[in-house]
């Protein structure tokens, strides 16, 4: 996802590149590293989702350049929102998120949906959405859902 998760792109003028491509390689370069630290190689980790979900087409080259492929989750559900914290404008308690998968997924389905959920957040959000994964997957396994990884979704 990025070490030191940098804003690539304006966020009013999308094709204004915010970074250099030095910085791209350096941010992944850190990322790698740590990653390293628990038995991850490049090779394990082929895909990038850019910080903040929100890149160019700049940004987008460099990537496939650099041989990842670039991705992103599914808008529609708002579990993305779980990096925010009460005091944020923006804060989706976690009932709230689950919620909101919920009932997107029983009017519309999620088949093929990548669901973006932070195993990192400010330690403000004390009510951590990853700590309801187990429930939240289980509730989808009996409406006959499989999870799969990246690779087998996007084959």
């Amino acid at each position: 996802h990025s070490d030191g998760h940098l804003l690539y792109a304006d966020w009013n003028d999308r094709s204004k590149t915010l970074i250099s491509r030095q910085d791209l390689e350096l941010d992944l370069a850190r990322n790698y590293a740590e990653m390293k630290r628990f038995g991850f190689g490049r090779d394990d980790a082929p895909y990038f989702l850019p910080p903040f979900e929100w890149y160019n087409r700049k940004v987008a080259e460099w990537t496939s350049e650099l041989g990842l492929k670039l991705i992103n989750f599914t808008p529609g559900t708002g579990s993305n929102a779980d990096y925010t914290t009460p005091s944020m404008k923006n804060y989706q308690s976690s009932d709230a998120i689950e919620r909101k998968i919920l009932d997107y997924e029983s009017k519309n389905g999620l088949n093929g949906f990548i669901l973006l959920i932070h195993i990192g957040t400010d330690p403000e959000r004390t009510d951590k959405f990853y700590d309801r994964l187990d429930a939240l997957i289980g509730i989808l396994r009996s409406k006959g859902y499989r999870m799969v990884g990246i690779e087998t979704l996007l084959r």
